[in-house]
């Protein structure tokens, strides 16, 4: 029997290369979105270049922590996990909430694959040595790191609250490696470096989404912006799928896989002991785990 693997967002750009490349490794791949129509598409993508099990396809509104929920049961139930994948994430130009009331960027691009991730460890242990890759990416460093509430001060700046939300899911990421040092599940981020994807298509063109003084040097941005998405969506998948399967990663945890599927420093700000703290707090009280059978909440 081939063993298992979970892309989240898998049926298109970056999450679709990724469960392609994972289906080569002779994974038996299950991919998570929204779109029935194209979750039968993708898994036909899929099917033609798997070496192993046929893969298969999962809805879910990862927006919706009840979904979440009730995903996560849904997997579990399948038996042992040996890869997640928490490719998912999304900018916004404009402020938005989830049916949770909780603001969408922080959601979507953090909350989401913290609770999947926490409530499939038991699964992800019962396969270890097994790994977990959260997909980061580049805007960490024009991040805030103000974690209070899922909201920072100021104005809704897009690309801002995408970069916070997303290292408040790198600082997650660096805690549970170490928490999870010794158990056989190792823990890497992968920084894709961009990729010309619905996402990118639909956000990076508004000057909506960075602060006033960016929006002053907005072609200067822009120009920057276009460069960093121009890649193939099979290039920015290269650092999940090596994050994900590698031999020489055996044994490491904690590790940040960049452009070019190598590994690369961490920003010092995810590493942060008070960033951390207030993450975790932050995520235990939007997304709490009480009454999840098997889950560890620490």
């Amino acid at each position: 029997m081939s063993e298992r693997a979970v892309v989240t967002a898998g049926t298109g750009g970056i999450g679709l290369e990724t469960a392609k490349g994972l289906a080569r490794h002779g994974f038996a791949v299950t991919v998570v979105g929204r779109n029935a129509e194209r979750g039968t598409s993708a898994i036909e993508e899929i099917a033609a270049v798997a070496t192993a099990a046929a893969p298969r396809f999962v809805t879910a509104d990862l927006a919706s922590l009840d979904q979440v929920r009730a995903l996560a049961a849904h997997l579990a139930a399948e038996g042992p996990l040996k890869v997640l994948v928490n490719n998912v994430g999304a900018m916004f130009t404009q402020r938005r909430q989830t049916v949770d009331g909780i603001e969408s960027s922080f959601a979507v691009n953090h909350l989401s694959p913290y609770l999947l991730t926490e409530l499939l460890l038991d699964r992800l242990q019962a396969a270890a040595p097994s790994r977990i890759v959260n997909v980061t990416s580049a805007a960490v460093k024009a991040a805030k790191r103000t974690f209070d509430a899922a909201e920072p001060p100021g104005g809704y700046y897009g690309f801002h609250w995408y970069g916070r939300a997303k290292l408040a899911n790198l600082a997650y990421t660096l805690h549970l490696a170490e928490r999870l040092r010794g158990t056989g599940v190792t823990v890497f981020a992968a920084d894709p470096g961009g990729a010309a994807t619905s996402m990118t298509d639909g956000t990076m063109t508004s000057p909506k989404i960075v602060s006033p003084p960016l929006r002053l040097l907005w072609p200067l941005v822009r120009r920057t912006f276009t460069r960093a998405t121009a890649g193939p969506a099979s290039a920015a998948a290269s650092p999940s799928v090596f994050a994900a399967t590698d031999a020489s990663l055996e044994g490491r945890t904690g590790v940040l896989i960049g452009p070019g599927a190598r590994p690369v420093p961490v920003s010092r700000g995810a590493g942060d002991p008070r960033t951390i703290a207030k993450v975790l707090e932050l995520s235990r009280r939007l997304a709490p785990l009480d009454g999840a059978p098997g889950v560890q909440h620490k």
